[in-house]
């Protein structure tokens, strides 16, 4: 099973190395809770906690 690893600064969760998002290496293992974004101009949840990109993210990273 591949491994996914959430990105410290914007909370987007990879397999690779680097964060596709903010292209941080600040990735971790601890994490919790997924969030799927599909459409984040018309997402409210995406306006709260101020996502801009579509993607899957960790709720809790730490």
């Amino acid at each position: 099973m591949v491994r996914e690893l959430a990105c410290r600064r914007c909370r987007a969760i990879t397999t690779g190395k680097i964060c596709p998002v903010c292209k941080s290496t600040d990735l971790t293992a601890d994490w919790s809770g997924i969030i799927l974004i599909v459409e984040p101009q018309m997402s409210q949840i995406a306006r709260l906690l101020e996502l801009t990109q579509k993607g899957k993210y960790a709720l809790k990273v730490t």
